[in-house]
């Protein structure tokens, strides 16, 4: 049922603040419009809510905000419990984006300055912080030659959306069955990884689960160390529910194992109801 990631969408706590943070690091955002009743209904919920498309090369976010609100993003959560997923932005230079992105109100995961990663981890230098509703993001510089998708200094855009969960195999399974096909594992570990995170002794198992068009794609991330704390079930409307857009032969709101949420689309929708792809 899974045919390709169409873009994400975040829960907007405060619309007009989380354009100029997404603006100010660049990306274009287009005008606000209402979202229609009939996806409000396969969302379930209530009111009205409205939403601004915004465009970082080719790839695609949209701001919503519901008039029904939900929570805000868990105090206290880190890189290992299973709320978390961010969405990993690439830039020919994590160090400046990473100081417009601090100007423009972003909080810190990552201790100090972005870091490089050994090769066995990707050879990338990265750096994870929250914008200002709390949504984690993750900077990505790949060094020259390593990812033939974002190859050129003007090459930017989302790599993927990486998301903790618990069982890494039972994730697997349930991506398998949409459609995805796993990549190369990875484990990441060191003071690389921990400065990374912001957590000490971490291990963390990483696989990318790959659409028919890798980029962007999914990564799931099993913890080793430290331990993996659960939440509930997030509501749609909830600040950290940021929702993965994927192209299917259905309209559905679905979760994976963890409560993670994948809204799907179908191609033939209207432009009225999803954004166009750049």
């Amino acid at each position: 049922m899974f045919q390709a990631i169409a873009g994400f969408r975040l829960v907007a706590a405060d619309l007009e603040r989380l354009t100029s943070f997404y603006r100010a690091i660049g990306f274009v955002t287009a005008d606000t419009a209402p979202i229609a009743a009939s996806e409000m209904m396969t969302l379930g919920v209530a009111g009205a809510g409205w939403r601004r498309r915004m465009a970082l090369g080719g790839s695609l976010i949209d701001l919503d905000w519901f008039e029904e609100r939900g929570s805000s993003y868990p105090e206290g959560a880190t890189a290992c419990d299973l709320v978390f997923q961010h969405l990993a932005l690439v830039t020919d230079d994590a160090h400046a984006t990473w100081q417009r992105a601090r100007s423009a109100g972003a909080t810190p995961i990552t201790r100090g300055d972005p870091v490089t990663l050994p090769a066995s981890s990707g050879g990338v230098t990265a750096m994870k912080f929250r914008d200002p509703d709390g949504h984690p993001l993750e900077l990505l510089s790949f060094p020259p030659g390593a990812n033939p998708s974002w190859r050129g200094r003007d090459a930017t855009g989302i790599d993927h959306s990486a998301i903790s969960v618990a069982d890494i195999a039972a994730s697997q399974r349930f991506y398998e069955e949409c459609g995805l096909a796993p990549g190369k594992p990875t484990l990441n570990q060191g003071p690389a990884q921990a400065a990374l995170d912001d957590l000490d002794g971490v291990e963390v198992d990483v696989l990318p689960m790959n659409p028919e068009h890798k980029t962007p794609h999914i990564e799931l991330l099993g913890y080793r160390h430290p331990a993996r704390r659960p939440y509930g079930a997030m509501a749609v409307n909830d600040v950290a529910a940021t929702r993965i857009v994927c192209f299917s032969n259905r309209k559905a709101v679905v979760r994976d194992p963890d409560g993670h949420l994948l809204q799907l689309i179908r191609k033939d929708q209207s432009p009225a109801d999803i954004p166009s792809r750049r």
